[in-house]
């Protein structure tokens, strides 16, 4: 992996490697038992992950649901589509508003923000939960934006938005590693893995400005392969967290955060990544 990156990046700009974190596995199949191996890079390297927050906000979904703490109904299920499948901020906001308790609007002052405050920490509250050495240090408690935060949304930044989202490339695996292998789909509750679940046919996805497969890690795979993914691009940022099944059944997981806005512009460097180690894995 090391290699790959220093050959990709060195073409480009050798301090860009300081800015890109990749966790990546491999699962090879046999019988019931499934290995992963794989390696990482800058993989516990702490990142503000613009919209792959949305993971975390629809596996929260999902567990208040199965744990009686949320009632299913269709209304739901759409935010949670939506947020996933492309990348709604609207949906997003009202997702994690049904989580927490919360809602945006005019800054907020003595009790009532202290209340407010405490209520959207909850998300974290349920991550630290969980017991996932992965998750140590996530912050997830904020809402996506198409420009930027106003009243209390704004305050619970900080001035120098010290509170504002942030994950590492490894946490990111763990999760989608639950969404993928440990998550079954029930009638009563959101289907995440449809909603990650990408057509990789250009014709199915040029159609859409923000379809999350162009210049991001399934435009590096072939178009027939099975492909989940939530990506997150901004004026900062390109990030992508992709699973994909390989021609002999085995597994791939893959993301790649890019903090700099160098790789927002390059739409080449998430494809050869991909495509590297879709390569690599037909040939182990």
């Amino acid at each position: 992996m090391e290699n790959t990156l220093h050959r990709l990046i060195n073409n480009k700009r050798e301090s860009l490697l300081q800015d890109i974190s990749v966790t990546w596995v491999n699962y090879q199949s046999n019988g019931f038992y499934q290995k992963g191996f794989g390696c990482g890079f800058n993989k516990n390297k702490s990142i503000y992950p613009a919209s792959i927050v949305k993971l975390v906000y629809g596996l929260a979904i999902y567990k208040w649901i199965a744990q009686d703490k949320l009632i299913f109904n269709q209304q739901i299920d759409n935010a949670v589509y939506k947020m996933l499948q492309h990348s709604s901020n609207d949906a997003t906001s009202f997702v994690v508003d049904i989580l927490t308790g919360t809602s945006s609007g005019t800054s907020l002052e003595g009790g009532i923000w202290e209340n407010w405050k405490y209520q959207r920490q909850i998300i974290n509250d349920w991550l630290r939960s969980t017991n996932w050495n992965e998750l140590k240090g996530f912050n997830c408690c904020q809402k996506t934006w198409e420009d930027e935060p106003y009243g209390r949304e704004k305050d619970f930044y900080g001035n120098g938005n010290e509170n504002r989202n942030i994950m590492t490339t490894e946490g990111t695996g763990r999760l989608f590693e639950e969404i993928m292998k440990n998550i079954n789909y029930v009638k009563e509750n959101v289907n995440l893995k449809k909603h990650l679940s990408r057509n990789l046919k250009k014709e199915f996805y040029t159609s859409d400005p923000n379809n999350q497969v162009e210049g991001f890690l399934g435009a590096g795979l072939p178009d027939y392969v099975p492909f989940w993914s939530k990506a997150g691009l901004m004026s900062k940022v390109r990030h992508d967290a992709a699973w994909w099944t390989n021609n002999d059944s085995s597994q791939t997981l893959l993301i790649v955060f890019g903090n700099n806005t160098e790789f927002v512009h390059d739409n080449s460097i998430f494809p050869i990544i991909s495509k590297t180690i879709y390569e690599y894995t037909q040939n182990i």
